[in-house]
């Protein structure tokens, strides 16, 4: 029950920074997003959208308990973009910024491992209802 609720508060959390971070990509101009390493303005739309939809997919489906399966695949997909942005910053100059994106990664990961272990299998990707809710319960 604690875990649960642990994993609600990062997700929450999470969720938050991804679509801040991400509508920012999405609705700042192109000079607002020049940084020390210069990336093509359609990669940073892209990146928009998948922490937008990353960040919709952490709440959504615990929220509504539909297709819960889709939540550490929102995390684990949140980890990929988190890993580019740890190289990326590393990269620019200091190190130690990259420990932002890394921490990110990592609470992203903690909450694919813990999301995972909760969830249906991949192959019943239905609503939680009747005996396969008392499986995911239990």
């Amino acid at each position: 029950m604690r875990l649960n609720v642990l994993l609600w508060i990062v997700q929450g959390l999470l969720a938050a920074l991804f679509l801040f971070a991400g509508g920012m990509k999405l609705i700042l101009p192109p000079e607002a997003m020049a940084g020390p390493i210069s990336l093509p303005l359609a990669f940073l739309r892209f990146i928009g959208v998948a922490e937008v939809l990353g960040a919709v997919g952490l709440i959504l489906p615990g929220l509504f308990r539909i297709h819960v399966s889709l939540t550490p695949l929102a995390a684990a997909g949140l980890v990929i973009i988190m890993t580019g942005a740890t190289v990326v910053t590393a990269m620019s100059g200091p190190v130690a910024p990259a420990l932002v994106p890394l921490v990110v990664g990592l609470l992203s990961g903690s909450v694919a491992v813990g999301r995972w272990r909760q969830a249906p299998s991949l192959g019943s990707l239905r609503p939680l209802n009747g005996p396969l809710s008392a499986r995911v319960e239990a």
